[in-house]
């Protein structure tokens, strides 16, 4: 996911979408339980599956500004950028277990997002140097598959949560740097489903969540439980995205990021963020 004044903005600015889509507007926020998402139940414990309006933000903000924003904004959904070697806002003072645990009983949902290496061809301006090894494509990805699970659990992030890999727009017309970045795709993913979590995957609707789509599409096995994609500019929509089939990941396992860079305020605190449309599993908190 895009990362509030960080090098990630600029390639997701080049990909956004400008066709205006209508779909569905959920009334209010809920969460509840669901004995899977995307057909998909890896832990013990059962997904938890928010619907509703959420945000992101690349400094997860401090427990003052959530209760303002838990107060007087719509939101009841909050992105916080967990690990990963590309993570921009890496020193996240504000995200300790305390955090976690007096969010959730606030009322918060979480979506942990795992900024991890990115494809040999991430596009435009992106000057990111944490690429992928086309040599050690999935082994790469599943240690960073297994780091993303171990960063979850310090913060209590229990089984069944889902973790979201982001992964910036890249060139899926490059055959061979599609196909690496699909690999380390895979292998994160077998190592974050084994752990019980859950695997979802955010990228540019015109980039990384069409190539997954071809690759369900192609019967590819070891793909996301859930994707969040980025399409902004356009009306909030849960089933009428042009890069995903109507019946793909169709079940509690969308996210459209609608909006990005939109600076709002409640309760006279301010932030940067990112706006959400989700149907989608997050955190599970122990």
């Amino acid at each position: 996911m895009s990362e509030t004044s960080t090098f990630i903005r600029y390639v997701r600015r080049l990909l956004v979408g400008t066709l205006t889509l209508t779909g569905l507007l959920l009334p209010a926020a809920t969460a509840a339980a669901a004995s899977g998402a995307g057909g998909a139940n890896r832990g013990d414990t059962a997904p938890r599956i928010f619907q509703g309006r959420g945000f992101d933000t690349c400094q997860a903000p401090d427990l003052a500004t959530m209760r303002a924003w838990r107060a007087s904004s719509a939101y009841r959904a909050v992105g916080i950028y967990f690990g990963g070697r590309a993570r921009a806002c890496k020193s996240q003072l504000n995200l300790t277990t305390d955090w976690v645990r007096q969010t959730t009983a606030a009322g918060w949902s979480l979506l942990p997002i795992y900024v991890g290496s990115q494809s040999p061809c991430v596009g435009g301006t992106n000057k990111n140097p944490y690429r992928i090894d086309p040599a050690k494509a999935a082994s790469q990805g599943g240690t960073e598959g297994g780091d993303a699970v171990t960063a979850a659990k310090a913060l209590g992030l229990g089984k069944g949560s889902a973790l979201y890999l982001d992964m910036e727009a890249y060139d899926i017309g490059n055959t061979a740097c599609a196909a690496t970045t699909l690999t380390f795709l895979r292998g994160w993913d077998r190592q974050v489903q084994a752990a019980g979590y859950l695997a979802g995957f955010y990228s540019s609707a015109d980039s990384g969540i069409k190539h997954v789509e071809s690759a369900r599409r192609a019967g590819v096995a070891d793909l996301p439980d859930a994707v969040w994609y980025a399409r902004w500019g356009v009306s909030a929509t849960l089933t009428d995205e042009p890069a995903l089939s109507p019946t793909a990941w169709a079940s509690h396992a969308r996210i459209h990021q609608y909006t990005g860079s939109v600076t709002e305020s409640y309760g006279g605190k301010k932030l940067t963020i990112d706006r959400d449309l989700i149907d989608a599993p997050v955190a599970v908190v122990d």
